[in-house]
């Protein structure tokens, strides 16, 4: 009998009724010791005899008040740690709510109950700072019996505000934490002085080895929740030749989308390096054009494509259509918007670009309303073997889909470029330059918001340089670089579709909108950078540029100038527009044979005093 009360005590009070009972002894003592004191101070210590058995009245009542009001502020039913603010209000709530009902009485029975008027309000302060007090004193008893494990890693913590005050605090009290805080390093000089617990500031980033010394920390964590490439590298700058541990929070929108918690920490990558952290969604650029929308989206299982759908999905249109030839990818998009990849639902659609009558079948179907064209060919060298097979997807199908778009009315039509069109000299640029010429004509021919969008690399994207690099400092290198001076426009997948869906609430018919790279990054720079986080002994091979490579990438080609700038980070340029009558391919192909496919002088890299001739892979 006992042992089943005891389990429906348990399952009705998840939180253990002894912690919380002795929470309401030690509130009823207060009450004791507080009206007992209330009333030897009103008398000043001489009490009358008839009046004690009043109080023993009054006392009872308190305790039975504490109890009732008690629990209907939840203080004794374990919605509260010990000594939070949560706790603290809902026991100054406790105590006001008791002491009028205790108070009451005694104001109007007073000659009845022979206790001064005064007593209850004597006793409420003193029974607030014994209470108070008790969960004080409790708590730092609780935390002092909590701490990191015994082999947790010395550690400094950079950014002493919110963020790292929190982690400061969950590390000095989780018995599993791997990391002890030994100090706080913060660059704003009013902080200086400032604690978190028993840890101080002890400096700026800049007092990292003095300060590592100090304390023996072999980590340090990045607690700043905007950290910017420019500080990230600072940090690796100062911290790698210390031998130091980098770690960092995950940024502000892995918390608010729930996909990493304040404790996850990881090792600093090479993306937070040369990449970006996402830009803020300017809410009112794109809930116009896209909240309540039909939306399509090509190529949407690839890396920009799938993330393009993440986002655009959370902007609630009226419906998402996915399509790709590519079943897999599909799949891998529908899992990041709808949550599972079951493929059996008419949100992803499985068609081939090239193919126009599907193409037409399925926009007559649908009738998109705004369209996101990112299915292309997108390497380099290989549609330098294969230029026809650029100009059938990334030519001829961005025709179809422009000319399906227009006969069902589309409003919005996004051609997703790259800055290889620009002053283009390799096939994927001139094919690409073809796809901005041909969306400007028919924006300019439809009157509607036909353009394209141009960016450099991302990082992370299926085949790009950074997984290659990995790949090859994986499997003991060397890693191969085209030029050691060769540079590259880096941006996250992220800020990248962010931006692009912002482009297509502000930009005109026939415009091609170019996004703010920031600085170009060398590649070699970055080899360097990854096969020293890797700690691997990894050589590095010059391979020389391939055809049609350039040196260095541009965003504006020759003939073009940015005419006006709506977004900070969103430049407006304009391209002649192509009318689809003049596509020539004999012509094309003999531009591409005929035009030189190297614009530097040498393809051959001098290292060590003779041309490597290495025929390993080469990234770009």
């Amino acid at each position: 009998m006992r042992g089943r009360l005891d389990r429906a005590i348990e399952r009705a009070y998840p939180v253990p009724v002894a912690r919380f009972g002795s929470q309401y002894v030690i509130d009823g003592v207060s009450w004791t010791f507080a009206l007992v004191l209330a009333i030897l101070l009103r008398f000043d210590a001489a009490v009358p005899v008839w009046t004690w058995p009043s109080l023993a009245a009054l006392v009872v009542a308190a305790w039975i008040a504490q109890f009732g009001v008690g629990w209907l502020f939840h203080l004794y039913r374990g919605r509260f740690s010990y000594g939070t603010f949560e706790e603290v209000r809902a026991v100054g709530l406790t105590v006001s709510v008791t002491a009028l009902l205790l108070a009451l009485p005694t104001l109007v029975l007073s000659p009845l109950v022979r206790l001064p008027r005064s007593t209850v309000f004597i006793a409420v302060p003193f029974a607030l700072l014994l209470m108070f007090s008790a969960r004080y004193i409790k708590r730092l008893y609780v935390e002092s019996r909590r701490g990191p494990r015994d082999d947790a890693a010395p550690t400094l913590i950079f950014g002493a505000g919110y963020l790292g005050a929190a982690l400061v605090r969950r590390m000095s009290t989780d018995v599993e934490s791997l990391y002890s805080p030994v100090g706080l390093l913060d660059d704003d000089p009013t902080l200086r002085n400032a604690q978190v617990r028993h840890v101080r500031v002890r400096g700026t980033l800049d007092d990292l080895p003095s300060v590592a010394e100090t304390t023996g920390a072999t980590v340090l964590v990045v607690a700043i929740a905007r950290a910017d490439t420019t500080l990230m590298r600072r940090v690796y700058d100062i911290a790698r030749p210390l031998g130091i541990d980098v770690k960092v929070m995950p940024n502000l929108i892995e918390l608010m989308e729930g996909k990493s918690r304040p404790s996850d920490m990881r090792d600093l990558s090479i993306e937070d390096l040369i990449g970006r952290h996402p830009v803020d969604m300017r809410e009112s650029l794109v809930t116009e054009y896209l909240t309540g929308k039909r939306v399509l989206v090509t190529g949407a299982g690839g890396s920009i494509g799938a993330e393009l759908c993440r986002q655009i999905a959370r902007l609630h249109p009226a419906e998402l259509i996915m399509l790709d030839r590519d079943e897999t990818g599909l799949q891998t998009a529908q899992i990041g918007t709808a949550g599972h990849g079951l493929l059996h639902t008419n949100d992803v659609v499985l068609a081939d670009i090239r193919d126009s009558a599907a193409i037409d079948e399925v926009f007559r179907a649908r009738r998109p309303e705004v369209v996101f064209h990112a299915a292309a060919l997108k390497h380099l060298p290989m549609l330098e073997q294969y230029p026809i097979e650029a100009w059938k997807t990334n030519v001829l199908g961005t025709l179809h889909t422009l000319q399906a778009a227009r006969r069902v009315g589309v409003s919005t039509f996004v051609n997703i470029s790259t800055d290889k069109a620009a002053n283009p000299t390799s096939v994927l640029g001139h094919s690409k330059r073809i796809a901005e010429k041909l969306t400007a004509w028919m924006g300019e021919d439809a009157g509607a918001r036909y353009l394209s969008v141009r960016f450099g690399n991302v990082l992370g994207s299926r085949g790009s340089m950074l997984p290659t690099f990995q790949a090859l400092i994986e499997s003991g290198g060397p890693v191969t670089v085209t030029h050691p001076e060769a540079t590259r426009y880096f941006m996250t997948i992220p800020e990248a579709c962010q931006l692009v869906v912002q482009a297509g609430g502000i930009g005109d018919p026939g415009e091609v909108l170019i996004l703010d790279m920031g600085e170009p990054v060398r590649i070699l720079d970055i080899a360097e950078q990854m096969i020293a986080m890797s700690g691997k002994d990894v050589g590095i091979v010059f391979t020389g540029l391939r055809d049609g490579e350039k040196l260095h990438e541009e965003l504006l080609g020759a003939s073009e100038h940015t005419d006006r700038r709506v977004h900070p980070k969103i430049s407006h340029a304009r391209v002649d527009g192509l009318d689809p009558a003049n596509l020539d391919l004999d012509r094309w192909l003999r531009r591409m044979l005929d035009e030189p496919r190297d614009r530097n002088a040498t393809a051959t890299i001098e290292t060590g005093g003779r041309a490597d001739t290495s025929s390993r892979p080469r990234t770009d």
